[in-house]
């Protein structure tokens, strides 16, 4: 009993990390329809960005994540752009070459990684990793703890912001109708732009997230691949409240799975509740 207990506590703590690497996917393919599977690539590149502050000015990992944060945002805007010339303004058969595009994206980001930093793992350091806190017989790394309190913060921030200020509400109403909005004298595709900036500059910070939990590798975005892809799709597309219900249902199950019946399991888990989702309720927990 004590260590189911013990699974559904660290499940929650991982939930809310995999929330924060989730957002982002949420408005660029939640609200914005652009099929990003790229999004895992900048993630782990943002954790190499965190790695190389670390490692040559001794920065802490979330203050390297807010900044490169700014530099994430115009990468983003960068991307859209190339993007939206590229395939979305040539008509109805974008997302099929959108999604080769950004493969082709998620493989270049790849391998420019591996001729940088090679294949081998990288990880960083700071006070807080190494230690640990004992809540009675539980043992809880102080790094999980740290990437469940950011992690929370900026789902909650993101929420916020598309809710309760112009440019947010702007982005939900060219989620919505984005010929409306057009008529009303807005600029589309500029606000689509931005919003893309949005998403990939949350990926700074969670990027930092990312490898303050666990060493990073050139591969790893195809670990996060089916999670983040889960978690947004289980959410209901665009929900960012969603997401967070969604991150910890999910993270909660990987640490049981894990618990219980062992690592080479936990994997598979994202996909199995990702096909289940689809075949019971496409929609999403809290979709559109």
């Amino acid at each position: 009993m004590d260590l189911l207990l013990g699974a559904v506590v660290l499940g929650v703590l991982l939930g809310c990390f995999y929330a924060a690497v989730s957002v982002g996917l949420s408005v660029s393919f939640g609200l914005l329809d652009v099929p990003h599977v790229a999004h895992p690539a900048f993630l782990v590149l943002a954790s190499y960005g965190v790695f190389q502050l670390n490692e040559s000015y001794d920065i802490d990992p979330l203050l390297a994540g807010l900044v490169i944060t700014p530099l994430f945002f115009l990468f983003g805007l960068l991307a859209y752009r190339v993007y939206y010339e590229t395939f979305e303004r040539r008509g109805s058969d974008a997302g099929v070459r959108g999604i080769a595009f950004f493969f082709g994206i998620a493989f270049i980001i790849e391998v420019l990684i591996i001729m940088q930093f090679g294949v081998d793992q990288r990880s960083v350091t700071a006070t807080y990793i190494g230690k640990s806190w004992r809540f009675g017989e539980f043992r809880i790394p102080i790094r999980q703890l740290v990437a469940f309190a950011v992690a929370l913060g900026l789902t909650v921030l993101l929420a916020v912001y598309l809710s309760k200020t112009f440019m947010g509400r702007a982005i939900r109403a060219v989620a919505q109708d984005e010929e409306a909005l057009r008529l009303m004298g807005a600029n589309p595709v500029r606000i689509k732009q931005f919003a893309f900036g949005i998403a990939t500059a949350v990926l700074g910070i969670a990027g930092a997230l990312l490898i303050i939990v666990a060493p990073v590798e050139p591969t790893l975005d195809r670990a996060y691949i089916g999670r983040t892809f889960c978690v947004v799709v289980m959410a209901g597309l665009g929900s960012i409240s969603g997401t967070l219900i969604a991150a910890i249902i999910l993270g909660v199950a990987e640490s049981i799975v894990l618990t219980m019946f062992g690592a080479s399991w936990a994997p598979a888990i994202s996909f199995a509740m990702l096909l289940a989702v689809l075949a019971v309720r496409p929609q999403g927990l809290l979709g559109r």
